[in-house]
C-alpha cells in the first residue's frame, strides 16, 4: 500500500511527554509500545516487526485479509507523535483496498457516509469497519484516520 501520512499532534497519547535527551533512550519501550498496540487487535500476522525513526513507523509482516492490514496502519497511525507508517506488509488474500479519511472538525460518521456512500444511514459500514479502533460511532475527533471500505457490488 505505500506510506500514509497522520496528523502527528492528534490521536491517542502512548508515548507520554518526555525530553531530547531521553528520546534515545525510550525507542525500544514506544517499539514495544506499538507493537503491543498491533497485539491487543487479536490478528495473526506472521514475522511482525517495526522500525521507528523519528515520527516514522515502518511496520512488517504477513497477514490474511485486507481489512486486518488496514487497521493494523490505522491503529500505528493513530497514535500521537506518530506522523507517517510505511506499509511493508503483505497480504495473502488481497481484496480492493479501503480509503483512508481524516476526520474534519463537525464530521460524524453519518456525514461521513453521505459523501462516500451517497447514504447517511450507511454510517454502521464505517463503524464496523473500524472496530476495535472505535468503541462508539460518536466518538471521533478531527485529526483522526478512519477505513472507508468500498461499497460491495
Amino acid at each position: 500500500m505505500g506510506l500514509f501520512s497522520f496528523l502527528k499532534k492528534a490521536g491517542a497519547n502512548l508515548f507520554g511527554k518526555e525530553s531530547a535527551a531521553d528520546a534515545a533512550e525510550k525507542l525500544e519501550q514506544r517499539k514495544a509500545i506499538l507493537l503491543q498496540t498491533v497485539s491487543q487487535l487479536g490478528y495473526e500476522i506472521d514475522d511482525l516487526s517495526i522500525e521507528l525513526v523519528d515520527d516514522q513507523v515502518t511496520v512488517y509482516g504477513k497477514i490474511d485479509s485486507q481489512e486486518e492490514k488496514e487497521k493494523i496502519i490505522l491503529a500505528l497511525g493513530n497514535v500521537e507523535g506518530i506522523a507517517t507508517v510505511d506499509d511493508r506488509i503483505n497480504v495473502i488474500e488481497p481484496k480492493p483496498e479501503s480509503t483512508f479519511y481524516e476526520v474534519k472538525s463537525g464530521d460524524s460518521l453519518s456525514k461521513i457516509a453521505k459523501v462516500h456512500y451517497g447514504d447517511a444511514m450507511k454510517y454502521p459500514m464505517i463503524f464496523e469497519a473500524n472496530k476495535p479502533l472505535l468503541s462508539h460511532p460518536d466518538k471521533i475527533y478531527p485529526g483522526q484516520v478512519l477505513r472507508i471500505p468500498p461499497l460491495e457490488a
